[in-house]
């Protein structure tokens, strides 16, 4: 199996389909190990595109060295002509259909090598958006899950059973409150009762001197 059969799945299987069976626990986990793959094997991809441009390039440079070899033979098969010597001829003839021959091959091989590097390049990119899609798909998961957590905690929180549920904390908090009240009514009380003492004290002060 090669390399884009492999990666078949990653450009036409439905991400919704792949983590909706029961036996995958932790969606995000899968995912993640998904994407991992699916990053090396772009990678990989990567590379032989790369490659391929290099043969492209090397192919390219031959048909040019080629096409000069083949004009200088041209040249030299009618210097050869005119000048009558037969064996000239003929080797000049053979050289000229020899890069001739090649000229052509070379021709077909790149026009090849073009349309192999542009279908491999639309692949690439087809693989690094699906990548993309997988990261846009992941942070969605993340965001859920977090969510639920949230909820979850907060749904435990406010749930009755828990014993520290908002109901308790307000009911502390009013018992709090009715004892700072009570305490602040009685240091009321015992002050007015002070004064009230110091008052009679003072009203009392003179009679105790009259009596004297």
């Amino acid at each position: 199996m090669n390399l884009f059969q492999r990666f078949k799945y990653t450009i036409e299987a439905d991400l919704h389909q792949a983590f909706d069976k029961k036996e995958q626990k932790n969606p995000i986990a899968m995912l993640n190990q998904y994407i991992r793959e699916a990053e090396k094997q772009t990678e990989q991809t990567g590379t032989l595109l790369a490659r391929q441009g290099q043969l492209k390039e090397k192919l390219e440079q031959e048909l040019k060295q080629n096409a000069e070899l083949l004009t200088k033979r041209e040249a030299q098969l009618k210097l050869a002509t005119t000048s009558g010597e037969q064996d000239l001829i003929d080797f000049a003839t053979d050289e000229v259909a020899a890069y001739t021959a090649r000229n052509n091959t070379l021709q077909g091989s790149i026009e090849a090598s073009t349309r192999e590097y542009f279908e491999l390049e639309r692949k690439f990119e087809t693989m690094k958006h699906k990548i993309k899609d997988m990261k846009v798909r992941q942070l969605q998961l993340m965001g859920k899950e977090n969510v639920t957590r949230a909820h979850h905690q907060m749904d435990g929180m406010l749930a009755k059973n828990n014993k520290t549920n908002f109901e308790d904390l307000e009911a502390y908090i009013d018992k709090l409150a009715y004892q700072i009240d009570k305490d602040h009514e009685v240091t009321t009380f015992e002050a007015r009762l002070a004064q009230l003492e110091k008052k009679a004290a003072e009203e009392n002060a003179p009679l105790l001197i009259e009596n004297k």
